[in-house]
């Protein structure tokens, strides 16, 4: 028999239509699995208010320990390992069981933010972050995965949205208190606030999380490892740094581009021969599986470009207050977190996520339209109902890829695929500010130019207006009138420009998302498949 079969009952009565239309008791948590959930609700906040909350203290932390020059390293490191953790991780839970995993995943993520803390210089800093990837790459997935593991899919889409509504906050509170911490504490506290949340979320699972796993030899995708790391290290560096740190047709940007293409077609055909494939190909044969995959690539482009450079546009355009930058984006997390819950508890009422998924999509467009109607005119009033409506596409629609594709998969590959979801919204988050940056700075200071009046050049001085100074409010209050409303006509153009590529990204998320074969939602933990395996063992 498989493990799936001797996992025991996670909640009461799980019925297999709607409770209310049935008479039979609403399904609810054990109470065993209801700390478990907690225990993960806290994983997931370490993990992902390290991603955030770092932000306001960079100047200081680099005024201190150096290494200005290689200022997104912090942030780079802890992505890359991250990227590369997620799949590995994933696949090895399926194999030996989650556990383990989970607990190291918050042993190493502790060690890393000791790292942090105490470093004494800016590269020890950069390792102590990428330390910090390795157990961010093993928490965010595993604590999706795990829900699948304790939750059937009709009731899984309400803990989803809870857990998504976790990012939302940490997206808002992450900068926030990053700041009040900087400013109190040091920055060095930044690092050791997560410590003791990461101790009771481990106490918390080593304590109550136990889920039956049947061990089964198998051979170690090691090749396949090896070159997905490569592949995945050398293209993300490469879109990361390309445009910044070096130049897009320099021999650094171009040469890890083809050694990433080179690893790419070597793993595909590694994977190919695998016994037991880090990530099975076979899995892309399904539709669910594969255009649930391209919407969630294309809608983390679309929310991670939007939480970069909407403030970029309220501090550059509108001249919010930089201090206050934390609470630019409250409008759309409130609708991004409000809707999520909504959602979740509808489609676990229904038993129906493709029209919710749909709507969703498309409130997305109408959100990214409005920021394209936006122009150096435009009031915070303005920019706030596009945020909001952006915020609540996101939240019918982002946290249910990931429901579709758990859904559809048997239980021996839910990990892996769990994290496949997980490793093209880290990867589409990547190139989506990548790509977004690159439109907004390409012509920018041509368009700043374009709006001074013949003389007025000499009035920005010798160097020029500089981005730094675009997007600081208080340095354009220091500019002549006329240069500081040239300056906001300029980058208000670019960044029409940026939001204006959401569209075609999102209908290509449309598309993809339209495809998902609509398939009812799981009652039990097992997949068909696996029922009809057993039966026959």
């Amino acid at each position: 028999m498989s493990a799936s079969v001797t996992t025991p009952a996670v909640g009461t009565t799980t019925a297999t239509s709607d409770p209310a239309s049935t008479g039979a008791a609403p399904y609810r948590l054990s109470p065993e699995h209801r700390r478990v959930f907690v225990g993960l609700m806290l994983g997931m906040l370490v993990a992902s208010v390290s991603q955030t909350i770092v932000g306001p203290a960079m100047p200081r932390i680099v005024a201190e320990l150096g290494g200005i020059d290689h200022y997104s390293w912090v942030a780079t490191a802890a992505m890359l390992v991250s990227a590369c953790t997620v799949p590995v991780v994933g696949k090895l839970s399926d194999i030996f069981g989650r556990r383990g995993f989970y607990l190291a995943g918050i042993i190493v993520f502790i060690v890393g933010s000791l790292i942090c803390g105490f470093s004494q210089n800016f590269w020890m800093l950069v390792a102590g972050r990428a330390v910090q990837g390795l157990g961010m790459g093993t928490l965010m997935p595993l604590s999706q995965t795990i829900i699948g593991d304790i939750i059937p899919p009709r009731q899984r889409g309400k803990y989803q949205g809870l857990m998504g509504a976790v990012f939302g906050v940490t997206s808002v509170a992450g900068p926030l208190a990053g700041g009040v911490i900087t400013d109190h504490l040091g920055w060095r506290y930044l690092f050791f606030v997560a410590v003791p949340i990461g101790l009771v979320a481990f106490v918390v699972i080593g304590r109550f999380l136990h889920l039956e796993h049947t061990a089964r030899e198998v051979t170690i995708d090691y090749a396949g490892i090896a070159t997905l790391t490569v592949a995945l290290t050398s293209l993300l560096l490469a879109t990361s740094l390309g445009g910044t740190s070096w130049a897009w047709g320099s021999a650094e940007s171009i040469g890890l581009y083809a050694l990433g293409v080179v690893a790419l077609i070597s793993f595909i055909a590694i994977e190919r021969r695998a016994v037991e494939p880090v990530i099975p190909l076979r899995l892309f044969s399904s539709k669910v599986f594969s255009m649930a995959n391209i919407a969630a690539f294309g809608v983390s482009m679309v929310m991670f470009g939007a939480i970069i450079y909407i403030p970029v546009f309220a501090q550059g355009v509108i001249g919010v207050d930089a201090t206050n930058s934390g609470l630019i984006l409250m409008p759309l997390m409130v609708g991004f977190i409000g809707l999520g819950i909504i959602t979740g508890q509808l489609i676990t009422r229904t038993g129906r996520y493709l029209p919710f998924m749909i709507t969703g999509v498309l409130v997305m467009a109408l959100g990214i339209f409005l920021l394209t109607r936006l122009d150096h005119t435009a009031t915070q009033t303005q920019l706030t109902v596009a945020m909001t409506v952006l915020g609540l596409g996101l939240g019918m629609a982002m946290q249910q890829y990931a429901l579709v594709v758990q859904n559809d998969v048997p239980r021996r590959d839910l990990g892996v695929a769990t994290a496949t979801v997980q490793f093209f919204r880290n990867v589409g988050s990547t190139v989506g500010i990548a790509v977004f940056g690159t439109i907004m700075t390409s012509g920018l200071a041509d368009r700043i130019a374009g709006h001074l009046p013949a003389g007025a050049q000499q009035q920005m001085g010798d160097g020029g207006v500089s981005i730094g100074s675009v997007l600081d409010p208080s340095a354009l209050s220091k500019l002549p009138p006329v240069v500081a409303d040239a300056v906001r006509q300029g980058l208000a153009e670019s960044l029409h420009n940026v939001f204006l590529i959401g569209l075609p990204i999102l209908a290509v998320v449309l598309v993809a998302t339209a495809l998902i074969p609509a398939k009812p939602l799981r009652e039990t933990l097992d997949h068909p498949s696996e029922a009809v395996s057993d039966r026959a063992e």
